[in-house]
């Protein structure tokens, strides 16, 4: 399985959801996409993006200076 990881910290919605979109694009279902942001609203942009884009939000970290959002690309 592929795994990525993209680093959007000090970035602002919908920049990280936009960038984390582009590299979802290049990868095979089922790969899984690590997402490390600062904006607290990231984790709800991203659970939209995944509802409406048919990838799966697997999971939401919250850490003292970041945010690991964990996608995995659907079909």
């Amino acid at each position: 399985m592929t795994n990525r990881h993209l680093d959007a910290r000090g970035l602002v919605c919908p920049l990280p959801v936009l960038r984390a979109r582009k590299i979802l694009l290049t990868l095979p279902p089922g790969a899984v996409l690590t997402v490390s942001v600062t904006d607290a609203y990231a984790p709800k942009d991203f659970a939209l993006f995944c509802a409406e884009s048919g990838h799966v939000l697997k999971s939401v970290s919250v850490g003292n200076d970041s945010t690991e959002v964990v996608v995995e690309r659907g079909a």
